[in-house]
């Protein structure tokens, strides 16, 4: 771990460096973050922002993952290795940085709570956006892909006829579908399920940060998934 301080010391407040984001006051800040308990098992994803109040209160440190090597630092070791970075060009396109107000920091993807080693319950939250993440906002009728707002939730059997609310029983379709199906069955409307809706495995918004580059990291801590 590197443990010296920066040439020129950050300018700090009691809840942590007092940090912006050049791509406005919420980009960079609301990257998200893997927390990994002191057992270095995953627990959750937060905002980078949690994250730096974390590991300036010494609540956590930064795992850094090159190579499939893991190092650890704390917040004045993690702001040398940024600064060395930042001196050898080494920035890449996607990785997020943070400007603060006499120094710039790169946004960890990992941290690891230092005292904490409780083991999360592997849930999935039942909800409206996961269902959506789930289908990939896809209308599970006419298979076309549709924005948030041009899309609601269809009960497969009929709420009305006993259908719950349920993993398993509930899709995405677009507004047009799901009026054509209105209180019937997909076979009585004579439509066709794109895919049969099942309880997902992990987490849709996880599974989706996983497909982009500067998330790959975190399959190092993550359990291997069947999906």
């Amino acid at each position: 771990m590197i443990a010296s301080a920066p040439a020129s010391p950050p300018h700090r407040d009691a809840d942590g460096p007092r940090v912006r984001s050049r791509r406005g006051p919420s980009a960079s800040l609301q990257a998200s973050v893997l927390a990994l308990n002191r057992n270095f098992t995953a627990v959750q994803v937060i905002s980078a922002k949690r994250a730096f109040c974390l590991i300036y209160k010494e609540l956590a440190e930064v795992v850094h993952v090159e190579n499939n090597q893991f190092c650890s630092y704390d917040f004045s070791g993690w702001l040398e290795l940024c600064q060395l970075k930042l001196e050898m060009g080494e920035k890449a396109d996607h990785e997020d940085w943070i400007q603060a107000v006499n120094f710039e920091i790169q946004v960890p993807r990992v941290i690891r709570l230092t005292s904490y080693d409780r083991i999360p319950q592997s849930t999935v939250k039942f909800n409206r956006r996961n269902i959506f993440l789930r289908d990939g906002h896809r209308c599970q009728y006419c298979g076309k892909r549709y924005s948030t707002p041009r899309l609601s939730l269809d009960h497969v059997m009929p709420k009305s006829r006993g259908g719950g609310e349920t993993w398993e029983n509930i899709v995405c379709a677009c507004l047009k579908c799901n009026v054509q199906k209105g209180g019937r069955t997909p076979a009585e409307a004579g439509m066709k399920l794109l895919n049969k809706p099942v309880k997902p495995k992990r987490s849709p918004l996880l599974v989706r940060q996983l497909t982009l580059r500067k998330y790959e990291c975190w399959q190092h801590f993550l359990p291997q998934s069947s999906e």
